[in-house]
């Protein structure tokens, strides 16, 4: 049976509460992760990316373009740490570029 909480709780905590005995965080974090992608690349990138797919740690982002692709590999640990820095815990720890 579900813990009782007191009813003072805030609603931060209660929904951290139900995210938790749910088991709803790794669906939580395919969202987040997809949103900080689009709000840290900016319109440049985002108008290259065809998906962003979150499995487990790693984050596979597809590419329309092989040159964007190029450059941004040579930024995958910025990437990786702009990413988890946005979403104030560490989600992703690779990212391969396709």
């Amino acid at each position: 049976m579900a813990k009782r909480l007191s009813n003072e709780s805030p609603i931060s905590d209660v929904l951290k509460e139900i995210i938790s005995q749910n088991k709803l965080q790794p669906g939580m974090d395919v969202v987040a992760v997809r949103e900080a992608w689009d709000s840290l690349m900016g319109n440049g990138v985002r108008n290259y990316t065809k998906e962003v797919i979150l499995k487990g740690h790693t984050l596979y982002v597809a590419l329309s373009s092989s040159v964007l692709r190029e450059e941004l590999a040579y930024g995958k640990d910025k990437i990786i740490r702009m990413i988890n820095d946005e979403l104030g815990r560490e989600v992703v720890r690779e990212v391969v570029l396709r």
